[in-house]
């Protein structure tokens, strides 16, 4: 487990050796003796979590401790995703065919580029669209309870997000595209088939044969995928402050230390509930926005300030002042 260690600047990595991709966190609860009947099987399934369980430490030095996602998540999220694409595009195609059929030879252009655009939107924009989003997930691994992360604990950003899903052209859909070839020409090209099927099969195992469970586009954005289970903050959204109590104000000079960014780790700190990581961010954030009283709760004072930041840079983003983390002005 990586160590944190607070500046007056800001949040520093404490972490003793290694890097965030390269040293497994421990997971609370994987001792621990089950009834004689069933200890094989419940070493097995221990065995199996800690296998896949990584250490994801953030640049402001908190270990968040994330599961990687099984081989059968991933591919239950990618048909899940497939199914949803084929059914968008089956009913376009529909609406587009009756279309034509209603305007006449006219109209079947406009109508057949607006196809085109239509597919080119599903294969490209889908999986970019929504795995920038800030719950780094399409509806598939939604769904399964997956999400996309990078491997150095910083935000996902919008060019590994890009680099991981073009690649799904190479490893599937070419692929796909020179099975199809050979039977769309009424010819059985052997060699062609047989060389689109090793492929696919090649780009479609390859997680399995690698220990963080990363297809060739992981491995160049520098990504992984983690199970993100359904987790929400203790407290309701719209109730929270009444909850941990109206004690905590910040000043506009306190609010203006961090930015998006910062407000995005902080939410994740405030959903994994790990009192030591709890700690650390609250006496870091103490420090760095001069809080005197430091014999505060850290959940509560979190909360509090997670809501009155995200509620200060709503307004500012209101007015046209974005600030994308604590280094910009």
């Amino acid at each position: 487990m990586a160590t944190a260690r607070a500046s007056p600047g800001g949040l520093e990595t404490g972490s003793p050796s290694g890097s965030a991709g390269n040293r497994r966190s421990a997971i609370p609860g994987a001792a621990g003796a089950g009834s004689p009947s069933g200890s094989a099987r419940n070493r097995k399934r221990r065995a199996a979590s800690l296998s896949l369980a990584r250490s994801l430490v953030t640049p402001e030095g908190v270990d968040l401790g994330v599961t990687l996602a099984s081989a059968g998540s991933r591919a239950a999220a990618f048909l899940l995703d497939a199914a949803i694409l084929i059914a968008v595009a089956v009913i376009g195609t529909l609406i587009i065919v009756f279309g034509a059929v209603g305007l006449g030879s006219q109209g079947f252009e406009p109508l057949f580029i607006g196809w085109l655009v239509l597919m080119f939107f599903l294969r490209n924009v889908y999986f970019i669209a929504f795995e920038a989003g800030p719950r780094a997930a399409t509806f598939g691994k939604r769904i399964v309870g997956i999400r996309v992360v990078s491997r150095d604990g910083s935000g996902l950003s919008i060019d590994q997000v890009i680099a991981r899903n073009l690649m799904r052209e190479i490893e599937v859909l070419l692929p796909l595209s020179l099975l199809l070839s050979g039977g769309g020409l009424g010819v059985v090209d052997t060699v062609t088939t047989l060389f689109g099927l090793a492929w696919s099969l090649l780009f479609a195992f390859f997680l399995l044969f690698n220990r963080d469970r990363m297809r060739i586009g992981d491995m160049l954005a520098g990504t992984w995928v983690v199970e993100a289970p359904r987790r929400v903050l203790a407290e309701n959204l719209s109730g929270r402050r009444a909850a941990v109590g109206r004690g905590f104000k910040f000043s506009k000079a306190q609010l203006e230390a961090y930015g998006i960014a910062e407000l995005h780790k902080l939410e994740e700190v405030l959903r994994s509930d790990h009192p030591a990581a709890l700690a650390t961010v609250a006496e870091t954030i103490q420090r760095k926005i001069g809080w005197r009283d430091r014999s505060v709760e850290p959940r509560p004072f979190l909360i509090a300030y997670y809501d009155d930041l995200k509620a200060h840079l709503e307004r500012k983003l209101l007015l046209g002042n974005r600030r994308a983390n604590k280094h910009s002005k």
